[in-house]
């Protein structure tokens, strides 16, 4: 357990933010100074409360199910944001509501540590910089993800005191310019305040790196390209902040007690997540991206959408096309069942039949980007699950009456879909998960491989197509990937124009990021949204209807929550809501 994660969880074992802010509530479970802020040791300890609202469940906690909103994901209920797919949510919507509320909430610990850390005589010069430094890092990302989702907001920096000012938090919104400008002052502040690494005990932490790369970020969703380059070539084309691709990408969503990455030098900022009795604190991806033969049984809310399994390309980097392999299969619902579907023997524990394409369709798992088998559980492969306390090899087979008890896979739903992989714990991950609403893999904000495609969008944008194709290059040529290099020969590889370098960049982002929560902030942001899935019926594999999405002009925001203007009358509302 790294440094932070004690403080974290002793933070939370005992007195220090532990109740979701609510604008409508006075918070009178705040320390005051008067016993607080004495020392170092609780200045650290005060802003791990900021680290810890990270993965509250309507921030970042549930992050990987807004790609249920875009083009890679689909889901069913809460937390698969069915009623936002779908369109029929209002300003008085739970998750609407909830990400307002625990954002600000975010934003009210960052404000409290600041002021308290900055007025104390008795924590020292270092800790004190680097502390605020932090707290202003964790601010700018909160305010950054309010104005992903709702625009223009309040802006309450560390001159507020709730004890004091609590009936006053009545402004009005910000424009998004004004919210985008206190944003990157913010981190203009956190990159001359945080370290370039911190020691191992202290991993998580934020970074100058994770400053450069946020504000880099922030200025490309403003398309102010020329600043978004200079923050990326910082962390790019300079040795001193050492990132690097890690060679193997399944890899990078595996604890280090499992032989994996998720502490590589990859990952430019994630929220650290753990498990095991008594220190149970992480993120439910195992609870609502895996399955019922997961650990703990669980819900499978938010799962790949059918038409993520297409985007992958074939390992000579041609488009994947389904009908080369299963002639009429995009028109024709009996040729995906003929793909896909198998019966299964009296009792429901054997196959009686697999598909007809059964064959084919293995093979052609082989002929795929590895990061299809990498990132999903497909039809037909294997995963090893968790049932009455022991280790359960399961195939995930297409059939009426599959069950977990007998070795299958089955979709909670109903739905015949693919599974996440990636995130998702086999078995009990030796002991590491207790609970399947703490899944111990660290979840990433920003990764090194977002850094080198954010740099690739901003050198296409600004006409330096070589560049930008020579790092959309490095994430597709990954050792575990290796893919071939695009203009590298073959017409099928060919991107040289704006037009065709930025479908590449669509294109990578979607199958690199997969299940991360980035899909839904990069269509809304390229403004594609709408014609990517206005009125699109979304498919089962086997061509059922699963859901008819909605996104419509006003989508692009949400609204700000009824709630909020009832108790601030000041605050406008988005258009179209």
């Amino acid at each position: 357990m790294t440094k932070i994660n004690k403080y974290i969880y002793t933070l939370i074992a005992v007195i220090f933010f532990t109740s979701c802010y609510d604008l409508d509530r006075f918070p009178l479970d705040k320390p005051s100074s008067q016993t607080f802020w004495q020392n170092d040791d609780q200045a650290k300890m005060g802003i791990m409360g900021v680290y810890s609202q990270m993965s509250a469940t309507n921030l970042f906690g549930i992050l990987f199910s807004t790609d249920c909103l875009s083009d890679v994901g689909l889901g069913f209920d809460n937390p698969g944001y069915y009623s936002i797919a779908t369109g029929v949510y209002t300003d008085r919507d739970g998750q609407v509501q909830g990400k307002w509320q625990s954002t600000y909430h975010g934003i009210m610990t960052a404000n409290n540590v600041i002021r308290n850390v900055a007025n104390s005589e008795l924590i020292s010069d270092d800790v004190k910089t680097k502390v605020i430094a932090e707290a202003k890092f964790l601010r700018g990302l909160f305010y950054f993800h309010l104005l992903d989702y709702y625009g223009g907001v309040p802006l309450y920096d560390e001159t507020v005191e709730l004890e004091k000012d609590y009936n006053d938090l009545l402004k009005k919104r910000s424009t998004a310019e004004e919210t985008r400008t206190f944003i990157l002052k913010d981190l203009t502040d956190a990159i001359a305040g945080l370290p370039v690494s911190w020691d191992q005990l202290d991993y998580g932490r934020a970074t100058k790196g994770a400053a450069y790369a946020l504000r880099g970020k922030v200025y490309l969703f403003a398309k102010d390209y020329p600043n978004a380059t200079k923050d990326f070539e910082e962390i790019v084309l300079k040795s001193d902040y050492g990132y690097e691709l890690y060679p193997e990408y399944d890899q990078l969503f595996l604890p280090k007690e499992l032989g994996g990455a998720d502490e590589s030098k990859e990952m430019v900022f994630a929220i650290q997540n753990m498990g095991g009795i008594g220190t149970e604190y992480g993120m439910p991806m195992t609870f609502y991206m895996g399955t019922r033969s997961s650990f703990g049984s669980c819900w499978n809310n938010s799962m790949p959408s059918t038409d993520l399994m297409a985007m992958y390309e074939l390992k000579d980097g041609k488009p994947f096309n389904w009908d080369d392999y299963f002639p009429g299969f995009k028109a024709n619902d009996a040729v995906k069942k003929e793909t896909f579907v198998a019966t299964l023997a009296a009792g429901g524990k054997t196959v009686a039949t697999y598909p007809k394409n059964y064959d084919e369709l293995v093979a052609m798992y082989d002929e795929r980007d590895p990061r299809m088998g990498q990132t999903l559980i497909l039809p037909y492969t294997d995963y090893l699950g968790w049932l009455r306390n022991a280790p359960n090899p399961c195939t995930f087979v297409v059939a009426t009456g599959v069950n977990e008890s007998n070795g299958f896979i089955r979709n909670n739903r109903g739905w015949n879909t693919n599974f996440w992989r990636k995130f998702v714990a086999e078995a009990n991950m030796d002991g590491l998960i207790t609970n399947r609403a703490h899944t111990p893999i660290n979840f990433p904000l920003i990764r090194y491989a977002d850094v080198l495609l954010m740099l690739a969008e901003c050198y296409n944008e600004t006409n330096n197509f070589d560049d930008a194709v020579k790092y959309i290059n490095k994430v597709r040529q990954r050792p575990s990937t290796n893919l071939p290099a695009l203009n590298s020969g073959p017409a099928w590889l060919e991107a040289r124009t704006k037009d065709e370098i930025f479908k590449r960049i669509m294109q990578e982002r979607a199958v690199e990021f997969a299940g991360e929560g980035l899909r839904f902030s990069d269509i809304r942001r390229w403004k594609v949204a709408e014609s990517l899935l206005s009125g699109k019926k979304e498919l089962q594999i086997t061509g059922e209807l699963a859901l008819n999405r909605s996104f419509n002009e006003r989508d692009y925001l949400w609204p700000i929550p009824a709630v909020e203007i009832e108790i601030n009358p000041e605050l406008e509302q988005n258009p179209g809501w």
